[in-house]
């Protein structure tokens, strides 16, 4: 009989080793504790993989990933000091642009300076009345070939 009465303690339990509680009673249970814990997940196959193989990391492997990090570094570095001396072309790209724009300003200024300063009906008169200056008369101007180049020399007098 005895032994019976383990046996429906047991079931009654779920199977589960807890002791049993005489009486009619309900036990009170612990909610808190139970709602404290996290919930238990379940590892992938995958990420169990995963774990074992980064637990066992060999000295190649650990090389290797020094190997990769030091030219990823270099690599980085390079392209910093690259980027360094594009951003210092284009600032002395710009002061000379800068100053190439200034030189036209001053240039064009003094163009026009040196175009108003001339009288070209002062000229005209001086070299006619006071030179003895004339237009020149048909058949005084001479048409020279010309040879593709930007100037003529001339070896003697041309006479027609």
């Amino acid at each position: 009989m005895a032994e019976r009465q383990k046996n429906r303690e047991a079931y009654r339990a779920g199977g589960r080793q807890h002791a049993y509680v005489h009486g009619s009673a309900a036990q009170k249970a612990d909610i808190r504790r139970e709602v404290a814990k996290p919930p238990k997940k379940k590892l992938s196959q995958a990420a169990r993989k995963n774990r074992e193989r980064a637990r066992y990391m060999n000295m190649a492997y650990v090389l290797f990933l020094t190997v990769a990090m030091a030219v990823t570094g270099f690599v980085l570095i390079g392209y910093i000091w690259i980027q360094s001396g594009i951003t210092t072309s284009v600032k002395k790209i710009s002061a000379l642009e800068s100053q190439v724009n200034t030189l036209k300003m001053d240039n064009d200024e003094a163009l026009g300076r040196i175009e108003n300063a001339i009288d070209l009906e002062e000229i005209r008169r001086i070299a006619i009345m006071e030179l003895g200056m004339t237009y020149a008369q048909e058949g005084q101007v001479v048409k020279i070939p010309d040879s593709g180049s930007d100037y003529v020399k001339q070896y003697s007098d041309i006479h027609q």
